[in-house]
C-alpha cells in the first residue's frame, strides 16, 4: 500500500483526539474500520505509530518522527491546493465563482442576483448539511465563498484564514398545517405546542441543543424530532405529522401557516465566509451586498415576517433597510 494524504490526516486525527474511539468519531468511521486503517498504514510504514493502552494511545519514536512531518506536509500541500485554485481562477474566459450553502433558498437567491449584477461571471454550487464541511473546503481553496448559520451567539467555524460576515440576523419561527388548532393566532407560545412531534433539517452546529434548552425552560422535553431534509419536513408538516422549525425568510408554501415564537427564544444568524487571502475586496463587497439583497427580498416576501418587524423593529428602523433582522435581535436573547 503506497502512503496517501488521507493516511496522513488519519494520523493526525488519532494523535490529536489520544483515543481510537474519539478519533473515529471526529473522522466519521467505526472504530473497527479505523483499526484496520491504522494497521494497514502501520504495515505500510513498518511499525507502530502508537501504543494502545487503557487510558487511549500515545505515539511511539517511529509515531512521533511520522507525525513531525505530517504537520509539515499537510499544511504544504493545503497551501498548494489554495494557490492553485486562486491562480486557476484567473485564468481563461471570464471569472468564476463556486459558492457553498446548507439547504435553503438564500442560495438560490444569491445567484440569481449574481447573474444580473456580474453577468460575465461562471457561477457553480455546492450544497451541505455542514457548517464545518463549508468551512473546511473555503479553508482549501474548494470554495470561493459559503452561505452558512450559526443558532444565537455561536462563533461560526474557527479557521485563522477564514473571514466570516454578517448578512441578517432572523428569528427561528414555527411552520403548522393550516388546519393546526394554534394555526390562527399571530404568535405561537413554546410551551403551547409540549405535545407535539417535530420536524427540521439537520446540521452540525448546537441548533439541536439550543432548541432542547429552550423547550426545558418552556417546561418540556420535546417528543420526537424528525432530522430530514425541507421537502420532507414540510410534507410532515402538512400531513399533520409535526410541527417544523423554520427561518423567519421561510417562503409561503401552500398548506402551511408560519408563525413566531412568543418571546423570540432562538434566533438564526445568516453568514457569509471566505478565505482571507483568496478574493478581491470588490468582489468580496459584491457578493456581500448582494447575499444581503437576497435576504432582504425573502424577508419582503414573507407576510409573517413583515408583521414580526413591524412589531419588534425600533421605531428609527423600516422596512427598506438592506438586511431586514440585522440589529432587531439583541444576540442576547438568543439561545446557544
Amino acid at each position: 500500500m503506497e502512503l496517501e494524504l488521507r493516511h496522513l490526516k488519519t494520523i493526525r486525527a488519532i494523535a490529536d483526539a489520544g483515543s481510537l474511539t474519539r478519533a473515529a468519531t471526529v473522522l466519521g468511521l467505526a472504530q473497527p474500520a479505523l483499526s484496520a486503517q491504522l494497521r494497514r498504514i502501520e504495515r505500510a510504514l513498518g511499525g507502530a505509530l502508537f501504543d494502545r493502552g487503557r487510558h487511549g494511545v500515545r505515539t511511539t519514536a517511529l509515531g512521533e518522527l511520522v507525525l513531525e512531518r505530517t504537520r509539515i506536509v499537510l499544511p504544504a500541500v493545503s497551501e498548494l491546493q489554495r494557490e492553485a485554485t486562486r491562480f486557476a481562477r484567473t485564468q481563461g474566459d471570464g471569472e468564476r465563482l463556486r459558492l457553498g450553502g446548507t439547504h435553503g433558498p438564500l442560495l438560490g437567491a444569491l445567484v440569481d442576483r449574481l447573474a444580473d449584477a456580474a453577468p460575465g461571471t461562471t457561477v457553480t454550487t455546492c450544497a451541505s448539511w455542514s457548517e464545518r464541511e463549508l468551512a473546511d473546503m473555503l479553508a482549501q481553496g474548494r470554495l470561493d465563498f459559503a452561505l452558512a448559520g450559526t443558532c444565537g451567539s455561536t462563533p461560526p467555524p474557527d479557521s485563522p484564514h477564514l473571514v466570516w460576515e454578517e448578512i441578517a440576523v432572523d428569528p427561528v419561527f414555527v411552520m403548522l398545517a393550516d388546519g393546526h388548532r394554534l394555526a390562527r393566532g399571530r404568535e405561537i407560545d413554546l410551551a403551547a405546542l409540549a405535545d407535539e412531534e417535530w420536524a427540521c433539517v439537520p446540521g452540525d452546529g448546537c441548533f439541536a441543543d439550543c432548541f432542547t434548552a429552550a423547550c426545558a425552560r418552556a417546561g418540556f422535553t420535546p417528543r420526537r424530532m424528525y432530522e430530514t431534509d425541507t421537502a420532507s419536513s414540510v410534507h410532515l408538516v402538512q400531513v399533520g405529522r409535526a410541527v417544523g422549525l423554520c427561518r423567519a425568510t421561510f417562503p409561503p408554501t401552500p398548506g402551511l401557516t408560519i408563525r413566531p415564537l412568543t418571546g423570540t427564544p432562538l434566533i438564526w444568524r445568516h453568514l457569509l465566509g471566505r478565505h482571507r487571502a483568496g478574493q478581491r475586496p470588490d468582489t468580496a463587497a459584491t457578493v456581500l451586498a448582494q447575499a444581503r439583497a437576497a435576504h432582504a427580498d425573502a424577508a419582503a416576501r414573507s407576510d409573517s415576517y413583515a408583521r414580526w418587524l413591524a412589531q419588534h423593529r425600533p421605531p428609527s428602523e423600516n422596512m427598506s433597510d438592506p438586511a431586514p433582522g440585522t440589529g432587531s435581535i439583541s444576540l442576547g436573547q438568543g439561545v446557544g
